[in-house]
This record gives structure tokens, sequence and C-alpha cells, in this order.
């Protein structure tokens, strides 16, 4: 098992996950933070740390999309080391409907 960032963190990319995460496995899009699946050590600290409940284990039925979503951008996007302010909207964001159409592929800063 590992844990997946989802659909809710499109938009928002609250970083308190960053913050808590002992071996640093995040990475940040322009627009939303991913686990990588292979770095992940399944602690499970992130997940009640997310304002969103983006988080979630990889074992709940349907996320095997994002799981492929998480595992491919881990591999394109920068490490996120520290947390930083989340996007400008977040709160009006966090639990708006139908966020994969608001989803970019670009990187985020990294750091």
């Amino acid at each position: 098992m590992t844990f997946v960032v989802t659909e809710n963190c499109i938009a928002c990319k609250y970083m308190d996950c960053v913050e808590v995460c002992p071996v640093e496995c995040f990475y940040e899009g322009e627009n939303m933070l991913v686990i990588h699946p292979d770095q992940c050590i399944d602690c499970g600290i992130c997940e009640p740390e997310c304002p969103a409940s983006a988080i979630r284990p990889d074992t709940e039925v349907g996320l095997h999309v994002w799981a492929d979503l998480n595992r491919h951008y881990s591999s394109l996007w920068p490490r996120i080391h520290q947390k930083r302010r989340p996007l400008a909207n977040a709160d009006t964001m966090n639990g708006a409907a139908a966020k994969i159409s608001m989803f970019s592929k670009n990187p985020g800063e990294g750091g």
C-alpha cells in the first residue's frame, strides 16, 4: 500500500502534507502535489494533515487512475521539501466538483 494525492488537491495545493512527510516523497506540479509511490513508506502521517482530504490510501476502490497519475508526474515534477502557501483560491476551490478539468501538467517550483 501507498498513499496517493487525488482530485481535490487540484487548484488548492495545500502543503501541510509536505511539512510532516518523513521521507520527502512529495512532488510539485503547477496546481497540485503528487506522491512518489516507491518513496512513500506508508506511514499515513500525511493523510490527516491534508485540509482538502485529498490524500487517500491507494487500496481504496477507484483510485488506480490517481495512483497512475501520481507515479507518472512524480517522475517529471520537482521534489518539494518545505511547506509554502497554498494557491490563492485554495479555500474557495476546496471541495469544488470536476477539478480534473483544471489539472495542469506543468511542473511547480519545487524546493
